[in-house]
């Protein structure tokens, strides 16, 4: 690999750090009044020079929009309805519940014994289960971080990719969805953008 490359990959990896790490922070949560203020302000454009997709270079403008237009009471309305509702809300963001369709099955137990195995803990002041899609973001950022891409494949393979086109595909179409219909296109072009990566491993 010339330094050129070398270069271009470091900086693919840096930006894929980022949009994992931003994504789960939007998925955990709402967006505070910073994190609008930060998407309403993106450079599209950086975005979309590494990852040169038509597919995924419209989704960032759709978001960037999106959040200009939204207020913090609508987004925080938005992700009450979409996430936690009374009961439970429109969407179940959990890997068990589109796997099974229920929650605290066996992908969990298997999610557990994987990150154990990779040294991860849990954090006892999260509450949700950690097949939460923010959570297993968070930790195929940090396998990104860490560099193995053979690490960060099988992780993808067997706790993320047999389900986020469903999801994705609930979170962009959910009554309740406007700024996070944007979230979910993203998300979409972004993983499978992962997706086609991680079939190319050898």
């Amino acid at each position: 690999m010339s330094t050129q490359q070398a270069e271009m990959s470091a900086q693919q990896d840096t930006l894929r750090v980022d949009i994992y790490a931003m994504l789960a922070t939007l998925l955990r949560q709402a967006p505070d009044q910073s994190i609008l203020d930060w998407l309403s302000d993106l450079d599209v454009g950086v975005q979309t020079a590494v990852h040169n997709t038509t597919t995924i270079a419209a989704a960032w403008p759709v978001l960037k929009l999106a959040a200009q237009k939204t207020t913090i009471l609508a987004v925080e309305d938005e992700y009450q309805d979409l996430f936690i509702g009374i009961g439970r809300g429109e969407i179940v963001p959990f890997g068990s519940w589109y796997l099974t369709g229920s929650l605290m099955e066996m992908p969990l137990a298997n999610l557990r014994r994987d990150l154990t195995q990779l040294g991860f803990q849990r954090d006892e002041s999260v509450k949700e289960p950690e097949d939460h899609i923010a959570a297993l973001l968070e930790v195929m950022a940090m396998l990104v971080e860490g560099g193995d891409l053979h690490l960060q494949r099988t992780f993808f393979n067997r706790h993320i990719a047999t389900w986020f086109e469903r999801f994705c595909l609930d979170l962009k179409s959910a009554k309740n969805a406007v700024f996070y219909s944007a979230v979910g296109e993203l998300l979409l072009q972004f993983m499978t953008i992962e997706k086609t990566r991680f079939v190319e491993v050898n």
